[in-house]
């Protein structure tokens, strides 16, 4: 299988925001297109919680990345035009330093002794990254989903290292909805025997866990109406179900039954857990002593595109708006664009039609 991924290592020690600092550390990146003479065409891309840097195919690996509509030659991100890099974060076990990675003060597994992690500390390693490239200031940061979170860290902790950014699906604070849901996740993992304080292995893995935990986020990614559309009340064939008390009995049922397995044994635990919680704390009002609007204020770049989706509950379009007010009061030209797709707050990844005409449009305007 072929594997586009290079590795940066980052300065050792790294220190970490809330503590602690990683020794011999390294996040995995992938590039598509050239960077040119100025150094001023380069997109960085941050990812949502669980995605690799593999965020299209490129000629090291064909295989279709998880953002594959939206990224190479004549698409909204155009890969003719711009140099782009995608970074897995620090934490992530998609091939950067995380808690599955072995410590080297113990030739074992950091497991729960790895630091605290927070989103600055992701922001600031793929800044050192970027750095590593000879590139002083990105032609445009982009975020979707957690990532934008760390794309506002980056830009408040990195004045003038951003030219433009586009925010896509983020929001500024985690909300107490958002909160709930990935306390009730980070539970049902800790919770399962298997998890057994994070020592566990390949023959005692967390899988009802992890199950649960992958769930309950598929539920919040996308809208009731979607639900709706492709699930309605339609019960499975007789010879579908469960023989056992309570047993699934739904389609809806089945088809997350079907998300999770595939979804199980293809992130650790314990990462899920450290980006989870990393996610809960971030908070833009620390910059800004308190207050949202303050901590935004201190971002200052040329434009901005915030795009939100009125079906989202994990990041409700009101944090979008926010972000965009917060931006534009720092000075920013910012274009706000609202959509209606269904698929709630996947829809990013769904309706590639809707948020390529928002991003490609605006990438071609810079």
């Amino acid at each position: 299988m072929s594997d586009a991924r290079k590795y940066f290592p980052l300065p050792s020690p790294f220190a970490m925001k809330r503590g602690g600092a990683l020794a011999g550390a390294h996040v995995a990146y992938e590039t598509w297109g050239s960077l040119n003479a100025a150094r001023d065409n380069a997109v960085l891309i941050l990812t949502g919680l669980s995605p690799s840097a593999h965020a299209a195919s490129n000629a090291e690996d064909p295989s279709p990345g998880w953002w594959e509509g939206m990224l190479g030659p004549g698409k909204a991100i155009d890969t003719s035009r711009w140099f782009v890099i995608c970074v897995n974060s620090l934490g992530s076990d998609k091939g950067s330093t995380c808690p599955a990675s072995i410590d080297p003060a113990t030739g074992e597994p950091y497991r729960l002794n790895f630091p605290d992690l927070s989103l600055e500390d992701v922001a600031n390693a793929a800044h050192a990254l970027v750095k590593s490239l000879g590139i002083d200031q990105l032609g445009c940061l982009i975020g979707c989903s957690m990532g934008g979170m760390s794309a506002l860290g980056y830009m408040v902790l990195h004045p003038g290292s951003v030219r433009t950014h586009i925010s896509v699906d983020t929001a500024p604070q985690a909300q107490p909805f958002a909160i709930a849901i990935r306390s009730l996740q980070r539970e049902a993992i800790r919770l399962d025997p298997n998890w057994n304080g994070g020592q566990y292995s390949d023959k005692r893995y967390p899988d009802t866990g992890m199950s649960i935990a992958r769930k309950l986020g598929v539920i919040t990614y996308r809208s009731a109406m979607e639900w709706n559309g492709r699930f309605a009340r339609i019960r499975l064939d007789a010879d579908q179900r469960e023989e056992q008390p309570f047993g699934f009995e739904f389609q809806v049922e089945s088809y997350l039954e079907g998300h999770a397995r595939r979804f199980v044994r293809t992130f650790d635990p314990n990462s899920y857990l450290y980006l989870s919680r990393a996610s809960d704390w971030f908070d833009i009002s620390e910059y800004g002593h308190g207050s949202v609007m303050e901590g935004l204020k201190r971002i200052h770049i040329e434009q901005a595109l915030v795009i939100g989706v009125s079906t989202d509950i994990l990041f409700p379009l009101e944090q979008q708006e926010q972000i965009a007010e917060g931006l534009r009061a720092a000075g920013a030209n910012v274009e706000f664009v609202a959509l209606d797709s269904p698929q709630g707050h996947d829809a990013f990844l769904v309706d590639i039609e809707n948020y390529s005409r928002a991003i490609g449009g605006f990438l071609a305007r810079l």
